[in-house]
């Protein structure tokens, strides 16, 4: 790729796939748009019981990052049934009104059969594949089924919590079926087309009958093969996890995820592990949209990212930190052709 074109894929048109899309995921798509290859925004994955890396990034470094990561996992109705509860749609509000910006994944439990055979297989880990005996191929294949009918319900579920995110004015980086291509997880078990069509469903539900316009749709299948076209995809992300403190820019894997598809669209690093370096970064060209590292000790130890490139990484002139984001709720709607 030549130098020209490779800055062309840093022009993304700040357009939205939902063309009922709200003025909050207008306004920060325009954001996203009007930084992707001149910054990239911090980001730390909340914990579902507590959140000790953030709180340790701030005691560090002085900063908080720019985007939350929350998650779904124990909203999920087979959760629920057994006593779990999900906190991190309250905890999303609340960063977004500190003025943060919010990134939701969901660890969809499967709807049922789920093995329950604890440790390594219990119910709680029931977004496995090894956890689950759910059938997404078979279910998909019959709309009339309990299972597609388990499917829908779920989906309605976690559609009644993004609208209380809407109706708070809250624009969502929505990144469901995530790492599909990896076959981990239920949803990418029975291969491409029956994930894709459950994408499609979601997409379609949740925009057409839940009036979700305030969501961004992240995807992050992994493979080309797996993509479900331009038409259901704003952003695309990419998760890769490095050794124990290396500190790459990860250039392969954003070339990869250039090639999904010709059309340009914004690139994220949607998860990571020890952090990437700024300097790295920019000498490679691989500029991320954002990262969101995951949690459980990557910056909170240093047996992945020592403590230097901690303080280098949010104290660097590429990266944005959450107290150098603009007021999103003001900011200029773009102008599209």
């Amino acid at each position: 790729m030549t130098a020209i074109a490779w800055r062309d894929r840093f022009q993304v048109k700040p357009s939205l796939i939902n063309p009922n899309a709200d003025d909050s995921a207008k306004r920060l798509m325009a954001y996203l748009c009007d930084i992707y290859g001149r910054n990239m925004l911090t980001g730390q994955q909340i914990g579902v019981i507590s959140t000790p890396e953030v709180d340790f990034i701030q005691q560090e470094t002085g900063k908080y990052p720019a985007v939350g990561g929350f998650d779904f996992m124990n909203d999920s109705p087979s959760r629920t049934e057994r006593g779990a509860v999900g906190t991190d749609t309250e905890l999303a509000l609340k960063w977004w009104e500190d003025g943060g910006i919010v990134t939701f994944c969901w660890h969809w439990n499967a709807p049922k059969d789920l093995v329950d055979q604890p440790p390594d297989n219990g119910w709680h880990r029931g977004f496995y594949t090894s956890a689950t005996t759910f059938d997404l191929a078979a279910a998909m294949a019959d709309p009339e089924s309990e299972d597609y009918q388990l499917l829908i319900r779920d989906i309605d579920v976690i559609s009644g919590l993004l609208a209380k995110l809407r109706d708070a004015g809250v624009p969502v980086l929505w990144r469901p079926l995530h790492e599909a291509s990896g076959a981990w997880f239920w949803w990418g078990a029975k291969g491409a087309q029956p994930c894709i069509q459950l994408w499609k469903l979601m997409y379609e539900r949740m925009t057409g009958l839940h009036g979700l316009n305030n969501l961004i749709w992240v995807w992050n299948g992994q493979h080309r093969d797996w993509y479900p076209g331009d038409e259901y995809v704003d952003i695309i992300g990419e998760d890769v996890y490095a050794g124990e403190r290396t500190y790459v820019s990860n250039v392969p894997r954003f070339c990869q995820a250039l090639e999904y598809t010709s059309a340009s669209k914004i690139i994220a690093l949607s998860e990571n592990g020890p952090l990437p370096d700024p300097d790295a970064m920019l000498a490679d060209g691989a500029l991320w949209a954002w990262n969101c590292t995951w949690y459980g000790g990557f910056v909170s130890t240093e047996q992945y990212t020592d403590f230097e490139m901690l303080r280098k990484f949010y104290g660097h002139a590429f990266t944005v930190t959450r107290d150098e984001l603009p007021d999103l709720r003001s900011y200029p709607l773009p102008e599209l052709d």
